[in-house]
């Protein structure tokens, strides 16, 4: 066990120095920077603070920096703030700010150029970027999980039980003067009878057959104990890029002044897009992939490329008709600056010619209108204008983009899944509640989740986080259930405050942003497609993105705690009964009630009873609720139902020597055969709540339990029992045993029922999220 203990450490700490290099090749190997005066290639890792790097299209930026000129410079940085869209970075002075979306003005290591080009003032390298912070939560030691953390208390509970016991017999024992090395080797064997020795064998068992099944649903099991604290989760949070949602960026709609669909402002946008010399942004890829369009008639003259002044993009195109040749200027860009640029308006894009009236203040209200709408929803949107141009005109300039006619607005949406909304009742049925924590806006996510049938009850900012201390967040990660615009290290803040308040954690995210709180929650689950680091942090990989499965997982992680706790109740009711038993008869009984060789035997085939527990059914109560471990739970029931074997043992020993006058060795095979056909029966009473003729046990278990006790009752007849100390008992002797076992199951399945009436384990009952 030590050699195991010192193996997973490694195991452990090794997985962590792979993940800090995987996050470390995330990251471009080389880079431009200016050095006397002249650009150079270089090592990305011999960039200092102070240095001047250029980057361009397609390149990963090497370091954190403030942007010192930017062209048309679009960076994605999703991985680092959750924003499923790309952002402009410029060279303009912003107000100091924690919050990395706001920092339009800086560049972070991890973040990849979409378009554009610009020269950046390195600030921070290595350890002390944002990236890096990232690095150094991931590589710290692993916060207790759930399961390590009650399958320690309960080690501790069983540990102070073994030396009270045991300390009791040896003293008893040297008192009454008997033999030293028997009386110790028989406190030695009641140690060994106290301990559930299998319960490690148990646990592996129950829980590979766990991760067996999650591999059918194409889930991957990295950590084992994993599957046991799915079981436990009461919190689920997740991020929305990737997960909730699609994580790609589609056009959900095109649409006129008044909201209504218009295939003519779509017409417009796609040729603008479509003609575009520059690299393209997912946004006008969205475009193009929505529909194809027939340009067949349409001859590109000239364009107006899109700046982060402008914040639009124009293309001249002429267009042959029947009726002769015209000339088009079509432009799209963000609302507002679109908008600056509008005299006029199309009240109906079918008919351009004869809807367009002047844009008046009126008209204004209704399209900002619309805008605030679209924006409420979680839309990102831009605007499309035209304006005819003379046939003289072969080339577009910058004063061209005046008196333009507004068409309409295209709307983009990262759609959400849609599996999830099945995914997410499940788990609410399963009384799971449910947080979104995510770096995009609060707009947009309270899209997903009205889309998700989510209802929110309560936003925290990551602005807010910032300000608050650890016991306020303690106090507000309770009644907020989505958590927007947050930082990787403000995500691992959420998750830890939420575990400081006694829940189980699951956690389920892509990005290098959620590599810390997948580290630390006791449960991280990530995708295949996600970013190597996040893949390493995670203890579950789903290789298909069907959130269904974790329901499913959820599921398979309380039927195996059902089974883990079915053991250990065995043992801390009839087990330690008999254990207990054995104890109090040394005060007693001239000899010893059962010898060392005796006690181990009746322990070695009582555990392989309990090796096919694993394999049992789980009463569908307990499938409902997050299961926990409760310590004091298990501890009432040991004090409650132990003694109940204890009596009926007391009851034996006097039969055995009042009644039936048997002798040292009589009473001792007597006792075994009584012991053991006790402690195996009462498994099929003590495995669920329910009345044991409700739930029905899995047919191996009904085998193994009837060969042992099989095995007890022939041993001391066959010629083997000599080799254990056993003599053969007469038939009455069996009569005897038999019938107080039959009484001895009845009391317990009444005792049983009181104490459940009484006492239920430690269950979350709480709803986990509204359901609209």
């Amino acid at each position: 066990m030590v050699l195991l203990s010192v193996l997973l450490d490694f195991i452990q700490e090794h997985r962590a120095e792979r993940t800090a290099e995987k996050l470390k090749q995330s990251v471009a190997l080389h880079a431009t920077v200016i050095r006397g005066g002249k650009e150079q290639d270089t090592d990305a890792r011999l960039i200092v603070p102070g240095d001047i790097v250029v980057l361009r299209a397609g390149q990963l930026v090497p370091a954190d920096g403030r942007v010192l000129s930017a062209q048309d410079f679009f960076i994605q940085q999703a991985a680092i703030t959750g924003e499923a869209y790309p952002v402009e970075k410029n060279s303009h002075i912003v107000p100091a700010t924690d919050e990395l979306h706001d920092a339009a003005n800086a560049v972070f290591m991890g973040s990849s150029v979409i378009s554009g080009q610009a020269t950046v003032l390195v600030c921070a390298t290595g350890s002390q970027t944002e990236i890096g912070h990232v690095a150094q939560a991931v590589t710290e030691r692993r916060a207790e999980t759930a399961f390590e953390r009650e399958i320690r208390q309960f080690g501790m509970l069983i540990l102070r039980i073994t030396i009270m016991l045991v300390g009791f017999v040896v003293v008893v024992n040297l008192i009454m003067q008997r033999p030293h090395l028997e009386s110790f080797m028989f406190a030695l064997a009641l140690a060994v009878g106290l301990t559930p020795e299998l319960l490690p064998v148990i646990v592996t068992v129950t829980l590979s057959r766990g991760a067996l099944r999650l591999s059918g649903n194409h889930v991957v099991v990295k950590r084992l104990s994993a599957i046991h604290d799915l079981g436990a989760i009461d919190v689920f949070c997740t991020d929305k890029t990737g997960t909730l949602t699609e994580g790609s960026i589609r056009l959900e709609c095109h649409l006129d002044i008044h909201g209504k669909s218009s295939e003519t402002v779509l017409r417009y946008a796609w040729l603008n897009c479509f003609f575009e010399s520059g690299l393209r942004t997912p946004l006008e890829d969205a475009v193009l992939a929505h529909e194809s369009i027939d340009v067949s008639g349409w001859r590109k003259l000239d364009e107006v490329p899109f700046d982060f002044e402008r914040r639009r993009l124009s293309v001249l195109l002429a267009y042959h008709a029947q009726d002769g040749e015209r000339r088009w200027l079509i432009l799209k860009g963000a609302p507002s600056d679109v908008l600056a640029h509008c005299t006029s308006v199309c009240l109906d894009p079918e008919h351009l010619e004869v809807s367009a009236v002047p844009m008046d203040a009126g008209l204004l209200a209704q399209v900002h209108s619309q805008l605030n709408s679209l924006e409420k929803d979680g839309f990102r949107t831009l605007a499309v204008a035209v304006k005819e141009m003379p046939l003289d005109r072969d080339h577009a300039r910058l004063e061209d983009e005046d008196e333009l006619t507004l068409m309409g607005f295209l709307a983009f949406l990262d759609p959400p899944k849609h599996s999830a909304t099945a995914a997410m009742e499940k788990l609410a049925q399963y009384a799971v509640k449910v947080k979104v924590v995510t770096g995009d806006s609060e707009l947009v996510t309270e899209y997903i989740c009205k889309s998700l049938k989510l209802r929110v009850s309560g936003v925290l900012m990551g602005q807010e986080l910032a300000q608050m201390d650890d016991a306020t967040l303690r106090n507000r990660v309770e009644s907020a259930d989505l958590f927007c615009r947050v930082n990787p290290m403000q995500k691992n803040r959420i998750i830890l405050a939420l575990k400081a308040n006694g829940h189980v954690i699951g956690y389920l995210g892509d990005g290098i942003n959620d590599a810390p709180a997948l580290h630390n929650a006791d449960v991280g689950i990530s995708v295949d497609t996600a970013v190597d680091v996040a893949r390493e942090a995670a203890d579950l990989i789903l290789l298909q993105q069907d959130l269904g499965v974790i329901a499913g997982g959820v599921l398979e992680g309380r039927r195996t705690f059902g089974n883990v706790r079915k053991y250990i109740m065995m043992g801390a009711s009839s087990n330690f009964g008999n254990m207990f038993s054995m104890a109090g008869a040394v005060l007693f009984l001239p000899f010893l009630p059962m010898l060392p060789v005796q006690i181990l035997l009746n322990n070695i085939l009582y555990d392989l009873a309990g090796t096919v527990i694993p394999f049992d059914k789980v009463d569908k109560r307990e499938m409902t609720m997050p299961q926990k471990w409760d310590m004091s739970f298990l501890l009432k029931f040991m004090l409650i139902l132990g003694p109940v074997s204890s009596l009926f043992d007391f009851l034996t020993f006097y039969l055995l020597l009042h009644v039936m006058h048997a002798n040292e060795q009589m009473f001792q095979t007597g006792w075994f055969v009584e012991s053991l056909a006790t402690q195996i029966l009462v498994i099929f009473i003590i495995r669920t709540s329910l009345n044991s003729f409700q739930s029905r046990p899995h047919p191996s278990l009904i085998v193994i339990s009837l060969a042992i006790l099989g095995i007890a009752i022939l041993l001391p007849i066959s010629s083997l029992g000599a080799y254990f100390g056993f003599v053969r008992l007469s038939w009455p002797y069996y009569g005897v045993i038999g019938a107080l076992v039959l009484v001895y199951l009845v009391v317990v399945e009444v005792a049983k029922k009181i104490f459940y009436t009484h006492f239920e384990p430690s269950m979350t009952s709480k709803p986990a999220f509204h359901v609209q």
